[in-house]
């Protein structure tokens, strides 16, 4: 017996039940995954082998602190018998960091940067501002991901399938599916374009495409090599983007008091409404918070461990911040080298990743390393690895929806498939700058209905104590979470009204649209609402009228 252990019979059944309270208050475990049941029949293990996981045992990543690991065991014991914080550590911090890095290219897709330019040309630098707090919003969000994961074990797609009817789930399912395939093709055209600037235009549009659509193959073999491998490949990537860019904004030397204005003085005029809400709009892709809640189960945390799971979103914490603040510096580079050459200009409602080259070329030329070519070379490191992480969310989402046990190749071949048939469809007919663009906005306007779909489901799922045991977020923190959703959806919500109203012409078509509306705002209603006291409450009146 311990010498903290309460002597007799009375202290023994106390002892039991503080720590089945304890327990009571940790995650949920997966069906068939009460690992700490030392009773557990042999046939709840084959249940968990059927149960589809986001990376298998043998691919994490091992944190420790040291290299010797009966000093880890001991510390980890210490650390587990105390209720202080664990002290900080460079080498825990370096073998966390990756997921947050993966999860940042998604603000850096080809869709962003086009959004970037389009803000840059059209409002000069008076959008920083705006910028800077969308991407703190999309850190919000993007956080609340890697918590879900972490003090669950399961990512946001896993966690849905259990949470929902089987209707609402193949729902949920068919909306992340059409929102990856549509952020899938704006990055394989942008890569697509960045072959075509760099090949002098001797590749078109489809031979970009279809090289593109070989990297799910480089994928695979670099999935084989480990996931550190994998993320090391991902960080020459934003660094080549970083370098790019800011090689690109050297060259053009902006203002450097018009950019701290920008930051810091909030500005926002009539005129650049519909860019405003296109920075906005763009930073939460909702395949990306699918994506992040199961890649920070790449290391091995037990999540029945609580100090364990608080150190680890302490070093993802720490890792996503870093990893975003880097991609807010390269959005915010892109935006001002084009503030700096077509703000007030001409051609500042006409610019695209399609003409864009071209026009820079055109306004500052090139010296040592012409101008077109960095903007090429940053694209394409764009459009690369935006793909790559595309197939890795189109995995997650199929597997966790569907719970679907195939080998990752196959599961890559069938998610790359999705998009790149319709990509090169697009290829083939819409090869023409003009063309492009009312294509992107239709993307656009794709994914902005998708934002919902993830988001609510997020919020509802980290606030209930029995998925998340003693990390579920407090009121204060709900609050200001479904404060960002509602700010986030509302500003979607414009954009797509003012899309469909310039678009929609016509009793027919707007009898459909609003037939359509009031189907996707009862969805939405329905995922706000499920298990609270009002919707509690309708399901009893209603079946009261109906008995």
């Amino acid at each position: 017996m311990s010498a903290h252990a309460v002597p007799g019979a009375a202290g023994d059944a106390g002892a039991a039940r503080a720590d089945d309270e304890a327990r009571a208050l940790l995650p949920a475990s997966a069906p068939g995954s009460d690992h700490g049941d030392a009773g557990s029949s042999s046939g709840g293990e084959e249940e968990e082998d059927l149960e589809e996981r986001a990376f298998e045992a043998s691919e994490k990543v091992l944190v420790s602190i040291s290299d010797d690991p009966d000093a880890d065991a001991d510390l980890e014991a210490q650390l587990a018998s105390s209720s202080g914080s664990p002290p900080f550590s460079w080498r825990k911090l370096w073998l966390f960091t990756g997921p947050g890095f993966l999860m940042s290219i998604a603000f850096l897709d080809p869709g962003n940067l086009e959004g970037d330019l389009q803000a840059g040309a059209a409002a000069g630098d008076t959008l920083l501002w705006l910028l800077m707090w969308a991407t703190a919003m999309g850190l919000l969000v993007q956080l609340l991901a890697a918590r879900l994961g972490v003090a669950t074990g399961r990512h946001l797609a896993e966690l849905c399938r259990d949470e929902y009817p089987d209707w609402a789930r193949r729902a949920l399912w068919l909306m992340a599916e059409v929102a990856m395939v549509g952020a899938d093709i704006q990055e394989v055209i942008g890569s697509a374009i960045a072959i075509k600037i760099l090949s002098n235009g001797y590749l078109p549009l489809w031979a970009g495409v279809v090289i593109t659509a070989l990297d799910c193959f480089i994928f695979l073999s670099l999935e084989n090599y480990g996931v550190r491998k994998l993320e090391a490949v991902f960080a020459v990537l934003i660094a080549t983007m970083a370098v790019s860019f800011a090689w690109m904004f050297t060259d053009t030397k902006p203002n450097g008091k018009d950019l701290l204005i920008g930051i810091l003085v909030p500005k926002l005029s009539s005129k650049t409404i519909r860019q405003a809400v296109g920075v906005v709009g763009c930073v939460i892709m909702p395949h990306n918070v699918f994506l992040h809640s199961a890649l920070v189960q790449s290391r091995k945390i037990d999540p029945k461990k609580e100090y364990q799971v608080r150190e680890a979103l302490r070093y993802y914490s720490i890792e996503s911040t870093v990893a975003l603040a880097i991609s807010f510096m390269i959005n915010l580079f892109v935006t001002t080298v084009f503030a700096k050459g077509f703000y007030g200009s001409k051609e500042a409602g006409s610019i695209g990743l399609e003409n864009a080259g071209q026009y820079l070329q055109e306004k500052f030329g090139g010296g040592f390393l012409p101008i077109l070519y960095i903007w090429g070379i940053g694209l394409l490191a764009a459009g690369q690895s935006s793909t790559i992480t595309g197939t890795y969310a189109g995995q997650f989402i199929m597997g966790g929806f569907l719970n679907l046990r195939l080998k990752k190749w196959l599961r890559a071949l069938i998610t790359r498939s999705f998009a790149i048939v319709p990509t090169i469809i697009v290829a083939l007919f819409f090869d023409s700058s003009d063309a492009l663009d009312v294509l992107n906005e239709w993307l656009n306007v794709l994914q902005s209905i998708q934002i919902p779909f993830a988001l609510i489901p997020l919020i509802t799922l980290v606030s209930k104590e029995q998925v998340m045991g003693v990390f579920r977020i407090g009121r204060k923190m709900q609050a200001v979470t479904w404060t960002v959703a509602a700010l986030l959806i509302t500003i979607n919500g414009y954009l797509l009204l003012d899309f469909f109203s310039s678009e929609i012409r016509g009793p027919l078509y707007g009898s459909i649209l609003c037939m359509a509306v009031l189907a996707y705002a009862s969805f939405v209603l329905y995922l706000i609402l499920r298990g609270t006291e009002i919707s509690n409450q309708m399901i009893v009146a209603i079946r009261k009228r109906l008995s």
